[in-house]
């Protein structure tokens, strides 16, 4: 007799599932992740170019201040990628000396006083063409971010759920044709009892020489055995399919389970996504250690200390100032030194630090565009110079200066 129900199912055939699940997410989340990273990109080369088209005006319409500002404040502001995405974008836009503020992350710059009679081309002549800077930044909480990561899951989730139905069809299609084998054997069961029963009592009633008849019997009896051996063989297929569809009913658990891992998952990017700009800051910080020995900042201390009387310089200055690297900007740091110690009103003091404990009153002197001098009242000159640093160590500069001790 024919063997009626199904091929067993292996287990490989539920680990497959769920590697197809598996695969599924982390498809999702490294098209997400890169797609995010994608539209930055795009986006910041796309807000540089405007900056770009925004600080070339020209004098004959107007004062450039003026109008620069206005193309870089609507852009910055009023850029649909800003307003609905919510894209940050930071913009800063010197002059051509590299010193003369004109907009300042958000902040406007009055224009410099009236240069003469022509003062709309007096200050062309002093500012452009003028050097401007973009950077753009696509936030886990925006709009955007939201939208490419909604997008994926419109196309994940339906996808999971289908790969899930099809399952349970699959299971539910074994267990229906092992019910259907295992009544077909218990049918046949029965009818072959049936016949033996008839038979034997034939037998009774028959005469001896009929008794050829016992082979039937035997073969009727046999026959029965092996039914029932597949009888049993169908119930406990039955049995296994049984368990299997209800460990395939688990897959919803499991599904409900991964969305809230892909939850934290994100979440935990967001917190490595900070942490990874953190490293990034200090190791431009690191970038800047001086490659010359510590010889060489003595020496020059000892330079600057006799050309300057007025300034006191500490260590960790002199070793900024010697990791500089370029020559250039050693120059111009010691060009701003040198202004601070004839005459503090001459030099370019941009403000008072924020953000320090209160009471420590730490000033600002710019150089060379992106460059800091960190200065406060000496104890024994006019000036103490406490660091030398820049926009990338800016985060490292102010935890150094919130320690410092300035009485």
């Amino acid at each position: 007799m024919a063997d009626a129900h199904p091929a067993p199912r292996s287990p490989l055939d539920h680990i497959g599932s769920f590697r197809v699940v598996y695969l599924g997410i982390l498809a999702y989340l490294v098209l997400a992740i890169g797609t995010l990273q994608g539209a930055q990109a795009l986006l910041d080369r796309h807000f540089r170019a405007a900056l770009g088209e925004a600080v070339r005006v020209s004098p004959a319409n107007a004062r450039i201040v003026p109008n620069i500002q206005s193309a870089v404040r609507e852009l910055v502001r009023d850029s649909p990628w800003v307003r609905l995405g919510g894209v940050r974008v930071n913009a800063i836009v010197l002059g051509a000396d590299g010193r003369t503020p004109i907009y300042l992350e958000g902040r406007t710059i009055e224009p410099p006083p009236d240069l003469g009679r022509d003062t709309a081309f007096g200050e062309a002549d002093l500012l452009l063409p003028a050097i401007a800077e973009a950077t753009v930044y696509v936030p886990f909480g925006s709009l955007l971010t939201g939208a490419i990561f909604v997008g994926y899951g419109a196309v994940f989730v339906p996808w999971l759920f289908a790969v899930y139905a099809r399952t349970i069809r699959r299971d539910a299609a074994l267990v229906e044709a092992a019910v259907t084998a295992r009544d077909t054997a218990a049918d046949r069961a029965r009818s072959i009892q049936t016949e033996l029963e008839k038979v034997r009592d034939r037998l009774l009633r028959v005469e001896p020489a009929e008794r050829a008849h016992s082979d039937e019997i035997h073969t009727l009896q046999r026959e029965r055995e092996l039914l029932h051996s597949k009888l049993r063989e169908v119930s406990e297929r039955e049995g296994q399919l049984r368990e299997q569809l209800s460990r395939s009913s688990d897959l919803e658990r499991e599904r409900q389970a991964l969305e809230d891992l892909l939850e934290e998952a994100v979440q935990d990017l967001g917190q490595k996504e900070h942490e990874i700009l953190e490293l990034e800051e200090r190791l431009q910080r690191a970038a800047r250690t001086p490659a010359a020995s510590r010889r060489s900042a003595e020496q020059l201390g000892k330079r600057l200390r006799a050309l300057y009387p007025n300034l006191e310089l500490d260590d960790r200055a002199l070793d900024e100032m010697a990791g500089l690297g370029d020559e250039s900007l050693r120059l111009r740091a010691e060009e701003a030194l040198k202004r601070l110690d004839a005459d503090a009103s001459q030099a370019a003091v941009r403000r008072k630090v924020g953000g320090l404990p209160p009471g420590l009153a730490i000033f600002e002197l710019g150089f060379a565009g992106k460059g800091r001098i960190y200065f406060c009242r000496g104890r024994q000159r006019a000036h103490r110079i406490l660091a030398i640093g820049g926009k990338a160590s800016q985060r490292v500069d102010l935890e150094y200066l919130s320690r410092v001790s300035v009485d």
